[in-house]
């Protein structure tokens, strides 16, 4: 018998389950909160594959990789959701409230005109809170400013430089021995 690494309820058949990007060994009870994976029979590498009861979809485009011969070239990076997250300017609060004071506006009327919450357009401007993506698309044509950083191919995908760069994390990090 093997325990349940989520629950700790023993089990006799455990099932190997991707859950928050850890695989675990849950029993079936707690196999609902994840992704099954199921290793490819016939395969040398030790690639998986993972699959729910419903996509049937996933199951065919690994199969007809996997018979093509090329197992990475069927295999595609995962969507996060932070690859579609604008990342907001660290001096918003200071642009909505320029913006806003050039614009003639009271925080009441730019409220109002957004139809949010007087408090909440003071918020925003001390920097006491993130504008949501609509509240932040408002804010942008209301006042005619840019809240999003223009971020470029280089930050889509981070490269690890190379050894000639120079300086280290060594170089920067003080040591309180």
């Amino acid at each position: 018998m093997v325990q349940c690494e989520m629950c700790g309820a023993e089990t006799s058949s455990p099932k190997t389950v991707k859950i928050e990007g850890a695989e675990l060994q849950v029993c079936s009870d707690c196999a609902d909160f994840g992704t099954e994976v199921r290793t490819e029979s016939g395969s040398d590498s030790a690639s998986t594959k993972y699959s729910t009861s419903s996509s049937g979809e996933s199951t065919a485009s690994t199969t007809s990789a996997g018979s093509s011969g090329s197992s990475s070239s069927g295999q595609r990076r995962r969507r996060d959701m932070f690859d579609e997250m604008d990342e907001v300017v660290t001096d918003y609060d200071e642009r909505i409230r320029s913006a806003r004071e050039s614009a003639g506006f009271s925080q009441a009327e730019l409220a109002d005109q957004l139809n949010e919450k007087a408090s909440f357009i003071r918020k925003l401007e001390r920097g006491e809170s993130l504008p949501s993506d609509t509240i932040r698309r408002k804010l942008e044509r209301a006042l005619d400013i840019e809240l999003v950083e223009g971020g470029s191919a280089e930050d889509a995908e981070w490269s690890g430089g190379d050894a000639t760069s120079g300086m280290t994390l060594g170089d920067v990090v003080k040591r309180k021995d």
